[in-house]
């Protein structure tokens, strides 16, 4: 009898932990034609002034979720710098939002580093964790409107050509 019960806690278990995974990211979700919109934040940059997601429509934006202590995340760094060297001057904004450390940590990383764009601090995560973050580094790419156009933990793997195709889809 303990055999039966122990086997059957057992299989609730896994059966629950499958059915949580379904849930979690999926490569190529936003990459469909539905339109998802993007939870709008407010977060203070690391010179203490407040921006709000909201206040950029009308733009495509590129948000860099990181963290100073990534490895993965300074790999792309130059990656990003990159893309920032080749769409900033077309109207594509850039934004780095690092989770969960000190506006002091992040300013230091941020003059270390020379980042051109804008260096957001999510200090508690709250923002990381409305938009379903689970790994860094995770890039997110936003049309004109404000929907989610690309996710990706690389910045190879965003679209961001599509954006510039015509000069009516920007």
């Amino acid at each position: 009898m303990n055999k039966k019960v122990l086997l059957a806690l057992i299989s609730l278990f896994i059966l629950a932990t499958v059915a949580m995974c379904f849930g979690q990211y999926r490569p190529g979700f936003f990459s469909r034609h539905d339109k998802v919109p993007a939870p709008d934040f407010s977060l203070k940059d690391i010179q203490g002034k407040t921006f709000r997601l909201n206040s950029q429509r009308g733009n495509p934006v590129v948000m860099f979720f990181g963290t100073t202590w990534c490895p993965a995340c300074r790999i792309e760094m130059p990656l990003y710098r990159d893309l920032y060297d080749k769409y900033a001057l077309r109207g594509l904004k850039f934004l780095y939002i690092d989770i969960n450390e000190s506006t002091e940590r992040v300013a230091r990383f941020a003059k270390q580093n020379l980042f051109p764009y804008l260096v957001l601090v999510d200090d508690d995560g709250s923002v990381a964790t409305n938009y379903n973050i689970i790994g860094v580094p995770t890039f997110i790419l936003l049309d004109k409107e404000g929907n989610i156009v690309s996710v990706s933990h690389r910045i190879s793997h965003l679209a961001v050509e599509n954006l510039f195709l015509t000069k009516n889809k920007l």
